[in-house]
């Protein structure tokens, strides 16, 4: 089997037995004999899931990050490898990420005795819940690491595309949760009562006016109420609703102001209509602010690489990677991975083709940056 092959065997079999966050344990053991079996030394952590490993030796250590969870979703797409546990599925391609960071340990591994330095090859879990980066941190994956890279595959770019962006590039992703406390009453009789669900749809409109005329217009920011909860029957005015929604900036400032306009149109609210109104904020990482000086870098190498090179755009989605970034420098990048479907969809479908060239391109990066001062 060639090498192209097996990262795609690996791939294919990563895809068939999904695992959710903190509970990818034949993920980390499927990672972890692989390595083992390519030589590479793996390194004690604390944690039940996740895998570190090492190639080189030196000084100078250089970090490469692929991410390992999946997501709760029944997957759509019409493969002999679709997943085999139940309404799990590899959605996001973090099986399509960890086969690229296993071929560049391959690769490195062949020029070992070569390398300036050690690469740590991370293989983190609970990305989609945004607390493995935090975990594998606090176990001390960052000690003595001078800079670290990951990556993405973009659906929305073709096989054989690069691209990233200096400074911030992914957004901030906050949780709130709403709940609106009224008074039930007989939906004949709504005078007797204080509907809940009347404030809430007030609520929801009055949210939307956040983004279009509270916050500059040149400043990117998404405000989206995304679960509406209350009532159970269609004659009865619930004393409850609950709603639930999602804050992306790309700066602190606009963040911190897009928060405290929430609490304060919600508290304005309640009182116009003497109700209650609880207001729960869940962080999530802050922006993704990559190096400028390593992001012209990686641009650079896959520029030598032969990559399609482009200046990726604000991205209003969120990644964990942003964890590492607040710690240390580096860089995140896209790959094209040319799916009709786009992440977190029942039917993404990326193109295997990426893999090889990326593995590739990443043990390029590793080798080149260990040079660096």
């Amino acid at each position: 089997m060639n090498f192209a092959q097996q990262l795609i065997t690996w791939r294919r079999e990563l895809h068939q037995y999904p695992e959710l966050s903190l509970q990818e344990f034949e993920t980390s053991r499927r990672v972890r004999h692989w390595l083992e079996n390519a030589g590479l030394r793996l390194l004690p952590t604390t944690l039940p899931t996740g895998v570190v490993a090492e190639v080189g030796s030196g000084d100078k250590v250089i970090a490469l990050r692929a991410d390992i969870d999946a997501l709760p979703i029944e997957e759509a797409v019409d493969v002999p490898y679709a997943s085999r546990n139940k309404g799990v599925m590899h959605a996001c391609g973090h099986d399509i990420h960890t086969s690229v960071m296993l071929g560049a340990a391959l690769l490195l591994k062949e020029k070992e005795s070569a390398l300036p330095g050690r690469v740590r090859l991370i293989f983190q879990p609970a990305e989609e819940n945004f607390g493995g980066a935090k975990r594998l941190i606090q176990a001390g994956v960052l000690n003595g690491v001078s800079a670290i890279f990951g990556m993405h595959n973009e659906p929305g770019l073709p096989v054989g595309t690069f691209a990233t962006r200096g400074g911030p590039f992914y957004a901030n992703v906050d949780r709130v949760v709403l709940q609106v406390g009224g008074k039930g009453a007989h939906a004949a009789r709504p005078h007797e009562g204080n509907d809940a669900i009347l404030l809430a749809s007030q609520l929801v409109v009055a949210l939307q006016t956040i983004a279009s005329r509270n916050v500059n217009t040149l400043d990117s920011v998404v405000l989206s109420v995304t679960r509406v909860q209350g009532g159970n029957t269609w004659n009865v005015l619930p004393e409850q609703v609950e709603l639930e929604g999602t804050l992306r900036t790309h700066r602190t400032e606009v963040r911190e102001q897009v928060k405290a306009r929430v609490n304060d149109i919600a508290a304005g609210l309640a009182r116009a209509f003497d109700a209650h109104i609880t207001v729960h904020w869940y962080e999530g990482p802050s922006a993704l602010v990559n190096d400028e000086r390593w992001a012209a870098f990686t641009r650079d190498v896959a520029d030598w690489h032969g990559y399609d090179t482009q200046v990726a755009q604000l991205h209003m989605g969120g990644e964990d990677f942003a964890v590492y970034l607040e710690h240390i420098p580096g860089a995140f990048v896209s790959i094209g991975s040319a799916s009709e479907y786009g992440l977190h969809h029942p039917s993404f479908n990326p193109d295997e083709a990426l893999i090889e060239d990326a593995a590739r391109y990443f043990a390029l990066l590793a080798e080149k940056a260990l040079l660096q001062p």
